[in-house]
């Protein structure tokens, strides 16, 4: 199986499958109603409340189930802003979180709330005194994810979870990606996850707000779900995404073990395979079964393609395969190189063989496309005056503007300048990174007619 996208959604485990088939015939009756099927209904409901608050470390008062991860951290952010909105309406984030915390971001500036953006460094990680330093008298809520999605990076939750307590700020942890691996650690206010990650059904959510925590649950609600997710449960899915969640638990330390040790190969093995490779993450604070690499003079997208012929299943952050055709926030977050960018996340139960097949496969299809692009000569190359080129890489999309950057490269001396005028975003990210992984020297922008202009000094 080349399944390798687990951190979009895992496959359903054994263990859902067979509580998602059981409880079909036990948990379809309304759970509010006193009748026998009713009751029948609330014990399975019950059960998988006590089940997954085991699970997270909280009393099964304090979780409740959604619809999905999105909707959680859509209505953990709205109802903890409302409830301390006394306090004040400042947000803080991290510039990598989920699309889905960042969308509630922008809601909440766009009604007049202000956002800080806490910045990462090239592994992805937050400095703890960076959320330190964002605080505010007038924050309300401060929100990080436990664990990267695109790169693996795993934050230091724990020490910011601190430096909020002391502030008397509550903190919003996204654990989306690492809840299946173990409980969060650290005084966490409130926390979102969402069970198709590990391994459960689509379609549910865990919302945790923890006693103490001020909430004001938004827009219409119910007697349901403590009137924080309104709506009918789908109580097999809840059954089997609890079931899910105890099961890759109990595996979690040994799986985590053996998962690690893969990644740990790719990433070693990866550079020495395929040439002008940037792995990207953290080396060490990382989820076991993520790895994620960019590859120069690569689109995307095209990579994709080849390696879904080949029969693996990989992702991507590259413009190239995004409709906005702009870089992945987090890679633009982190400033590392965008074109040719794949992250390999490992479902559990990955063979070993097929991790060696996927890097027997992967320098053949780095190349296929690297042929396919051809690596076009610099058509619009003008000698400005002596020892500068300009490159006119404008209505070009990645990696041709650094393509044609290298290409030309060597037709100036050591101490001769380049210019590449681009209007692709990704080229902000990709050109930097190009030179740092070829020791050239990049001087930074100049102002242009059309799109930027990037100033590169050739420095060997």
């Amino acid at each position: 199986m080349g399944y390798f996208d687990a951190a979009s959604a895992a496959p359903l485990h054994p263990v859902a499958r067979q509580a998602l088939q059981a409880s079909l015939d036990e948990g379809w009756a309304d759970p509010a109603r006193l009748y026998r099927e009713g009751r029948r209904a609330r014990m399975l409901l019950d059960a998988a409340r006590e089940a997954a608050a085991e699970a997270v470390g909280c009393r099964a008062d304090e979780l409740v189930f959604t619809s999905s991860g999105t909707r959680a951290v859509h209505a953990g952010i709205a109802g903890a802003l409302a409830g301390r909105r006394r306090v004040g309406r400042h947000l803080i984030v991290s510039a990598v979180e989920h699309s889905s915390v960042l969308h509630s971001a922008e809601v909440h500036e766009s009604q007049g709330g202000s956002v800080t953006q806490v910045a990462v460094d090239r592994t992805g990680l937050v400095d703890p005194t960076a959320y330190g330093d964002a605080l505010r008298s007038d924050t309300a809520l401060a929100c990080l994810q436990s664990a990267n999605h695109e790169v693996g990076t795993e934050q230091p939750v724990g020490a910011v979870a601190e430096v909020c307590r002391e502030a008397g700020v509550p903190l919003l942890v996204d654990a989306a990606q690492s809840l299946g691996w173990g409980p969060v650690d650290g005084g966490w206010s409130l926390l979102t996850a969402s069970a198709h990650k590990w391994g459960g059904p689509s379609g549910v959510g865990l919302l945790v707000v923890r006693k103490g925590a001020r909430f004001a649950a938004q827009g219409p609600v119910d007697e349901r779900e403590s009137g924080r997710a309104p709506g009918f449960e789908n109580i097999p899915a809840i059954v089997a995404a609890a079931a899910s969640l105890r099961a890759v638990r109990a595996e979690a330390a040994e799986e985590a073990a053996r998962l690690r040790e893969l990644t740990d190969r790719i990433r070693a093995r990866v550079p020495r395979l395929v040439s002008d490779v940037e792995v990207v993450g953290h080396p060490v604070r990382r989820l076991p079964g993520v790895v994620t690499f960019s590859c120069l003079y690569v689109d995307g997208e095209a990579l994709l393609h080849e390696l879904d012929r080949e029969g693996f299943s990989v992702s991507s952050g590259s413009s190239c395969t995004s409709s906005t055709l702009t870089p992945s926030h987090v890679l633009r977050a982190m400033g590392v190189l965008s074109e040719g960018n794949v992250r390999v996340s490992l479902p559990s139960g990955t063979a070993e063989e097929d991790v060696e097949r996927f890097l027997a496969v992967l320098p053949g299809a780095v190349a296929a496309v690297r042929e396919k692009l051809g690596a076009p000569v610099a058509s619009e190359v003008v000698r400005e005056e002596e020892d500068v080129l300009v490159v006119d890489s404008l209505g070009k999309r990645c990696p041709i503007p650094v393509i044609e950057l290298a290409k030309v490269i060597g037709d100036v001396p050591v101490g001769g300048l380049v210019r590449v005028l681009s209007d692709d975003e990704a080229a902000r990210l990709d050109i930097p990174a190009w030179c740092e992984m070829r020791n050239q020297e990049y001087l930074g922008e100049d102002p242009a007619d059309r799109g930027t202009a990037y100033l590169v000094r050739r420095a060997s």
